[in-house]
């Protein structure tokens, strides 16, 4: 069965209105200077900047984002449009197209550029969501929580721990006294004539280790003289 093809009303006003917009707007633009294909270019990129802005706004708004920047450009791609029907209605003469209006229409591809761009790179919304969590990431239920679910559940007696003694620190003895050396008198005797030569020519009472050096004795006797000395 072939479908019967049904005009919609909407369709139909939407397309009288674009085309009368499409050529106010060539018109115009034909008579700030703009010949050629040039004229046929400007309704394009204000229809297609009207469109971009409102199909923006519609993300934005969607995602829950701000969309100021998109009713700005709705807005001013909108203000060209009706601003061309309006003008064309009589109250501008065509033939004598002020130099204000040759700079607007001049400078308008620069303008739609720039909303252009701008509608298109903005960010698109929110997309991060906060990631579900995981069951196994969840934190084992403690004790006191499970007594609290079922109140039947109690904790298992915890062992004693044995008490460790501590062993007694051994304490280090002390190392022996040394024993006496027996210094032979006549050696006592030729120590101190070493000692009063060394106060002689020093003026200071010899020490055990000269004493030593000078006598060729061992140290222990050298300090058993010396102490018999002093």
């Amino acid at each position: 069965m072939s479908s019967t093809l049904r005009p919609d009303a909407v369709l139909v006003q939407a397309a009288i209105a674009g085309a009368l917009s499409f050529a106010h707007l060539h018109d115009l633009a034909e008579a700030a200077g703009q010949t050629g294909w040039k004229a046929w270019a400007y309704p394009v990129s204000v229809d297609l900047l009207l469109v971009a802005a409102w199909r923006r706004l519609r993300i934005l708004r969607a995602a829950g984002d701000s969309a100021r920047s998109a009713w700005t450009w709705f807005t001013v791609a909108l203000a060209a449009s009706l601003g061309a029907n309006v003008a064309t209605a009589g109250l501008l003469d065509l033939a004598h197209v002020p130099d204000w209006l040759r700079i607007l229409v001049a400078g308008w591809p620069a303008l739609a550029f720039l909303g252009g761009t701008l509608l298109v790179h903005s960010p698109a919304g929110r997309t991060a969501t906060a990631e579900p969590s995981r069951p196994d990431a969840e934190e084992p239920p403690t004790v006191e929580a499970v007594i609290e679910r079922d109140g039947t559940a109690e904790p298992a007696p915890v062992p004693a721990l044995p008490v460790v003694e501590s062993e007694p620190v051994p304490v280090p003895e002390a190392d022996p006294a040394p024993a006496p050396v027996a210094v032979p008198p006549a050696l006592v005797a030729h120590a101190r004539k070493v000692a009063d030569d060394h106060r002689a020519r020093t003026g200071y009472p010899i020490d055990a280790d000269t004493l030593r050096t000078r006598l060729g004795v061992p140290p222990q006797m050298a300090d058993a003289i010396a102490a018999q000395l002093a």
